[in-house]
């Protein structure tokens, strides 16, 4: 069968989605229109950016929508008439009038094992939640968030070492894998959806910006779990004289005898920062306003002084 005849509308906006478009693209589906987030200003130049997705439309030629309020400036999508729409991180709540357009509905790729972590952030908050496993669901979308039936689902695990960025590259090729073997299926009619047991659902809301600070009076593994959920962005920070240390690459070590909240100092090629039942290992660290820099480079600087000084 020619699934290219079936007209799809993508919505997504970062590079988890900007993966998934490129991939259904290649594989030939009829991609008529992306919508994406609205340009924003990035940086500290404050220079108006592009999202991922967007960026990707646009280097395969497909027509791109940006609207600020979906719910409100949803007409432009209707112009393309979907027989599809396909959903993945785009970021904004979609109006019933486009989830009852398209003739075979309108589907999300979702980040978790729904119903568990359903929400904007499922991915990062499962790691935070030192979860061993994730996942891609895809599901039909409704109007109640993260509730329609279930399409289908695959576990991952998540690795020791992984972060939130590792994690959203696996899924994303996860999330393609699965939609090139369901596409076909759905357009034939030959799948079944399942409904959400909603008794077993979890909820993985948007990060607030306060989960970026990360305290050290923790069991050391927790505090692990919280820094490597937030890498790369939105990134995870501690205080020290009211100024702010982004950690940029870090692992952990168990052991007794810590002193908890404790910036110890250079151990080899990490700067040691002790927890409760063990110590955080910073490898790559960028203080507020400078550059990225290793452990050794910084101990040599402004590190020396915070030896055996607690942290904020």
């Amino acid at each position: 069968m020619d699934y290219s005849r079936y007209r799809i509308v993508f919505m997504g906006t970062p590079a988890f989605a900007s993966n998934i478009l490129e991939g259904l693209f290649k594989q030939g589906y009829n991609i008529v229109s992306v919508v994406s987030q609205p340009d924003k200003l990035y940086g500290r130049k404050r220079e108006l950016k592009a999202s991922e997705v967007k960026e990707k439309a646009l280097e395969l030629s497909i027509p791109v929508l940006t609207p600020e309020k979906i719910r409100e400036d949803y007409e432009g999508v209707l112009t393309y008439k979907p027989d599809l729409i396909i959903t993945a991180a785009y970021g904004q709540f979609i109006p019933q009038v486009l989830l009852d357009y398209p003739k075979f509905g309108c589907i999300n790729a979702h980040g978790s094992l729904l119903p568990r972590y359903r929400g904007g952030a499922p991915i990062q908050r499962a790691i935070i939640n030192g979860e061993k496993q994730t996942g891609i669901t895809i599901q039909y979308m409704v109007k109640q968030m993260d509730r329609g039936d279930i399409l289908a689902k695959k576990a991952i695990d998540i690795g020791i070492e992984d972060t939130n960025s590792t994690m959203f590259e696996k899924l994303s090729d996860l999330a393609l894998d699965m939609l090139i073997d369901l596409l076909p299926k759905l357009f034939e009619g030959n799948v079944e959806a399942l409904a959400q047991n909603e008794e077993e659902a979890t909820y993985a809301y948007n990060l607030e910006k306060e989960i970026e600070h990360v305290g050290f009076e923790e069991d050391v593994k927790k505090v692990y779990d919280h820094i490597r959920g937030l890498l790369d962005q939105p990134g995870a920070y501690f205080v020290y004289k009211n100024k702010k240390y982004k950690i940029e690459k870090a692992f952990y070590e168990e052991c007794e005898g810590t002193e908890a909240g404790i910036f110890k100092g250079l151990e080899k090629d990490y700067l040691r920062i002790d927890c409760n039942n063990g110590f955080i290992k910073v490898y790559m660290i960028r203080p507020e306003g400078k550059n990225s820099m290793d452990a050794k480079a910084f101990y040599n600087g402004v590190g020396r002084n915070m030896a055996g000084e607690r942290l904020e």
